[in-house]
C-alpha cells in the first residue's frame, strides 16, 4: 500500500500532543525510513505537520464554529484529522478541497469507524462558510485576535504586547509562523563559505551567504535530505541557524584557550567554537545527557574536530576542584523556553504553560552561578539563550551580577551593532533581523 502523507501527519501530530514528541525527529524518521519516493509527498508531509502546529489555534477556531458541541472536547486524533484537513482547505492553493475532505473522511474511517459523517459534515461546513467566518476584533480585543488568528497562547500574547505593543507582537506572531530559512554554518577547517556554496549550487541548490553570520549560508531548493550531500559527508557543514552562530562569534574563542561549554548538548555550539579555535586548545563539552554527549562526539567526527573532550554532569552542581578558575572562557546555553525558535519549533508554544515558563529563570540563575566559578581572572563568561523573554535573559544576568561582583559587562565587537543594545546584550528577534531570537551577554572577570 503506498504509503499516505496525510495519515502519517496525523500520526506525528498525536505523537506530538499525547506524548510529548517533538515533531523534527518524528519526521525525520518517517523521511529517512524511505517512505517517500515522490518529493512531492515529502514536502506535503513535512508542510502539513509543521503547517498544523503554526496555526493550530486558527484551525481550532474555525473548527468550532462548525462543530455541534464543544470542539474541546473532542478526541486528539479526530481533532488533528479536522486540523490537517483545513490547513489544506485555507493554507494551500495546489490541494482541491474535496481532495482533502475526501481523504479526512477515509483517514477516519479507518481509524475512528462511526466518525466519518461528523469529520466529513464538519468539513463540507467549513467549505460553505469559511468566507463568513468571523474572528475576534482586533481593535477590542487586541490579543485575543493576535492569538486567534496568528495562532499563539493567549498568555504568551499578552506577555509580548506588554514589552513589545500591539503591531510589534502581532509582527512577531505573524513572522513565527513563517517557513524559516535553511541556515548553515560552514567547518571552516574544511572549506571555505564560497567553496560551499559553489557546492551547492553545482547541486541544483540556490545557496546565499547569510546577512549578519560571516560563517553562514541559507539555502532554498533543496532536491532532497542534505545528510546525502557530498557536502555533508565531506564535514563542510552544520545546520545552524545564524543567530546561534553568533552567539559563538561573540564569545571569541580563541586557539589554544582552554574553554568550558556548560550545557553543550548535541554540539552545534561547541563544534562552531572549536572552528574558531582552529581545532587548537581544549574545549570540555558539559551536558547531564549522555545522549547529547554522543551525538555532539558524533558531529565532531564528521566535522573533524579532535579537542573537544565531552564530560557527563548536572551543571547546576558544584562541578569539582578541577573545574574551579579553571578556563579562559565558559559559555553557558542553559535550558531555557525556546520561545525564540517558534518558527523551528512550533509545538513549543501548545505545550508552554505560565507554572513551567517560571521554573525556567531559577534554574538559569544556578547554573550561571556554578559556571561563573570556573572563569579564570580576566577571562570570560558568556550567557546565552534563544528566547526573547527578559525573565530569562537580561533579569538573570543582572541578578547575577548584583550579587557576584566579580564580573562585568564586556560591550561584544564581532556582530553587526543593530544586534547589540544600549545595556551592550546581544539580543535578536525573527521579525526584526530575520533569524531566531537569541540573547547573550558577554561578562569578563575582574583581573583584580
Amino acid at each position: 500500500m503506498k504509503p499516505d502523507p496525510r495519515r502519517m501527519a496525523v500520526e506525528i501530530l498525536d505523537s506530538v500532543e499525547k506524548k510529548g514528541s517533538f515533531a523534527e525527529p518524528l519526521l525525520d524518521s518517517y523521511l529517512s525510513a524511505g517512505a517517500f519516493n515522490d518529493q512531492r509527498d515529502r514536502k506535503l508531509l513535512t508542510e502539513l505537520v509543521y503547517g498544523t502546529l503554526r496555526m493550530k489555534n486558527r484551525l481550532d477556531w474555525v473548527a468550532g464554529r462548525f462543530y455541534k458541541g464543544d470542539f474541546e472536547t473532542v478526541d486528539t486524533g479526530l481533532k488533528n484529522i479536522l486540523r490537517t484537513a483545513l490547513y489544506q482547505i485555507m493554507f494551500t492553493d495546489r490541494i482541491p478541497a474535496y481532495a482533502a475532505v475526501n481523504e479526512a473522511v477515509k483517514i477516519t474511517a479507518k481509524r475512528y469507524p462511526g466518525r466519518s459523517a461528523l469529520v466529513n459534515a464538519v468539513l463540507r461546513n467549513a467549505l460553505r462558510g469559511r468566507e463568513d467566518i468571523r474572528y475576534p476584533d482586533f481593535r477590542t480585543a487586541p490579543s485575543l485576535f493576535i492569538s486567534v488568528f496568528h495562532s499563539h497562547p493567549l498568555w504568551i500574547v499578552k506577555k509580548w504586547m506588554e514589552r513589545f505593543g500591539i503591531n510589534e507582537t502581532a509582527a512577531l506572531c505573524r513572522v513565527d509562523n513563517e517557513v524559516p530559512p535553511l541556515c548553515l554554518r560552514v567547518n571552516r577547517l574544511r572549506a571555505t563559505r564560497e567553496e560551499v556554496i559553489k557546492e551547492f549550487v553545482d547541486l541544483g541548490c540556490a545557496a546565499e551567504k547569510t546577512v549578519y553570520s560571516p560563517a553562514g549560508i541559507v539555502l532554498s531548493d533543496v532536491p532532497g535530505p542534505l545528510r546525502e550531500t557530498p557536502p555533508y559527508r565531506a564535514g563542510h557543514f552544520q545546520v545552524q541557524d545564524e543567530a546561534s552562530q553568533l552567539t559563538v562569534i561573540l564569545a571569541g574563542p580563541r586557539p589554544g584557550e582552554r574553554i568550558l561549554d556548560v550545557c553543550s548538548g548535541n554540539g552545534g555550539k561547541t563544534t562552531h567554537m572549536a572552528e574558531l579555535m582552529d581545532n587548537r586548545g581544549v574545549i570540555i563539552a558539559l551536558d547531564i545527557s549522555a545522549a547529547k554527549l554522543q551525538s555532539l562526539e558524533e558531529l565532531a567526527g564528521r566535522l573533524g574536530i579532535s579537542v573537544i573532550r565531552t564530560h557527563r554532569g548536572d551543571a547546576s552542581q558544584d562541578q569539582g576542584d578541577s573545574f574551579r578558575r579553571a578556563f579562559d572562557r565558559v559559555f553557558v546555553d542553559p535550558p531555557c523556553s525556546g520561545l525564540g525558535t517558534l518558527r523551528r519549533n512550533p509545538e513549543i508554544k501548545w505545550r508552554l504553560f505560565p507554572g513551567e515558563f517560571r521554573k525556567f529563570p531559577p534554574l538559569q540563575k544556578s547554573i550561571l552561578s556554578r559556571a561563573a566559578a570556573c572563569v579564570k581572572k580576566g577571562g570570560r563568561l558568556i550567557y546565552s539563550t534563544c528566547s526573547i523573554m527578559s525573565e530569562e535573559n537580561e533579569d538573570v544576568v543582572r541578578d547575577f551580577l548584583e550579587k557576584s561582583g566579580d564580573f562585568g559587562i564586556e560591550i561584544p565587537a564581532p556582530v553587526d551593532e543593530e544586534l547589540i543594545d544600549s545595556s551592550g546584550f546581544f539580543k535578536s528577534f525573527p521579525h526584526r533581523h530575520g533569524m531566531d531570537g537569541f540573547f547573550a551577554a558577554v561578562l569578563r572577570r575582574n583581573r583584580a
